[in-house]
């Protein structure tokens, strides 16, 4: 009779567990079926639970022209998302002891027209965006160019500045040419193009193997389309209508929910970095001389709420009709993340999200 009971208490919570996460799954499916159209551009959307996948689903369309749907498959460009897979490529590198975070950039780029800028500046300020490096490309003046530009062809203006916005480590200001900087660093001591690094030490060991990164101008098959609304109609925009599009370090990686799930899992696996130096670049960097009255929130290419309620580990993105944003909450060990093709509330989502959270006990 003992062992009975003991079967039937298992069991009970069994399903006790089930139903919670079936109730949680109807809430959350019921939220976003909301805020989506089926035939506009809308998203995807995935929730795991200690590795567990507790929630997926794909809203709205992936290409207006062919009106091919969304799933949790489909790739969308990541936005600055993207600047987690350069700065993790900068820690395999200093993995293998082929470089130091506290290298100074004029190891890597002798040609500053202001040496003393390389010179001040470490690898670790560019990955947390306290490098005061000033942004100095005419985008504006230039749009043309900068359609195509690639990483070297947006990192190379920088070089010619004369001074910082304030000196290394003292002040956050987020820089995206820092992050083509990265790129290039990896070029630079990988001897390889810094796509393909990211694939061989990256993709495949956490079994990415739909996900790219944009190269040269990116496939119009088999990647979903950014847009935005004007006026009643939606209008494409990503790569040949928005400038930087294809400067890829900052903003070029393309994935899915489901193949950003195996990021996550496969960093805090240990399997592309070891458990140590990711635990690293999840916690705050604060330089000695910092100096805003705010204390920083960045580790080495991860944002760092740790003062949040709940609190979380992440980033966002955005760039043309794409915005994305990729959540952790170690409290709760849940993984959230939501890639759309035209431009959402995404910390909405994200506040609603966790309120289902805490009402379903997940």
């Amino acid at each position: 009779m003992r062992v009975i009971m003991m079967f039937l208490w298992m069991i009970g919570c069994v399903v006790g567990v089930w139903g919670a996460d079936e109730s949680f799954k109807a809430a959350v499916s019921g939220y976003f079926s909301s805020r989506f159209s089926n035939s506009e551009p809308g998203g995807a959307v995935l929730i795991a639970k200690s590795g567990r996948v507790i929630f997926e689903e794909g809203y709205g369309l992936a290409d207006l022209a062919t009106r091919e749907k969304i799933t949790p498959d489909t790739l969308f460009n990541t936005g600055s998302i993207s600047k987690t897979f350069v700065a993790t490529g900068i820690l395999v590198l200093q993995q293998q002891g082929r470089l130091s975070i506290e290298d100074r950039l004029a190891k890597y780029f002798p040609d500053f027209k202001k040496p003393q800028l390389a010179q001040a500046i470490k690898i670790v300020h560019f990955l947390s965006h306290t490098s005061g490096i000033v942004d100095s490309r005419k985008v504006d003046q230039n749009p043309v160019f900068f359609l195509t530009a690639d990483d070297r062809e947006n990192f190379a203006p920088l070089k010619q500045n004369d001074g910082s916005l304030f000196n290394p480590g003292e002040k956050f200001d987020y820089s995206n040419p820092a992050y083509n900087g990265l790129a290039l660093i990896i070029e630079a001591v990988s001897g390889m193009k810094w796509q393909n690094f990211i694939r061989k030490h990256v993709f495949e060991p956490a079994g990415m193997q739909r996900s790219t990164i944009t190269d040269g101008e990116h496939p119009r098959s088999g990647v979903s389309h950014g847009y935005v609304r004007d006026g009643d109609v939606f209008v494409e925009s990503d790569y040949g209508e928005v400038p930087t599009f294809c400067a890829a370090g900052n903003g070029g990686v393309w994935s899915s929910v489901r193949e950003l799930m195996m990021y996550e899992g496969a960093l805090r696996a240990g399997k592309v970095i070891d458990k140590v130096l990711f635990t690293r670049s999840r916690t705050v960097y604060k330089p000695e001389n910092w100096q805003m009255a705010d204390a920083p929130q960045l580790g080495y290419g991860w944002f760092v709420h740790a003062d949040a309620e709940p609190a979380f580990v992440g980033h966002t993105g955005s760039q043309g009709g794409f915005i994305s944003d990729y959540v952790y909450f170690p409290e709760w060990d849940v993984f959230y993340v939501v890639l759309c093709n035209t431009p959402k509330p995404i910390r909405e989502y994200r506040q609603k999200v966790c309120e289902l959270i805490l009402q379903y006990k997940l």
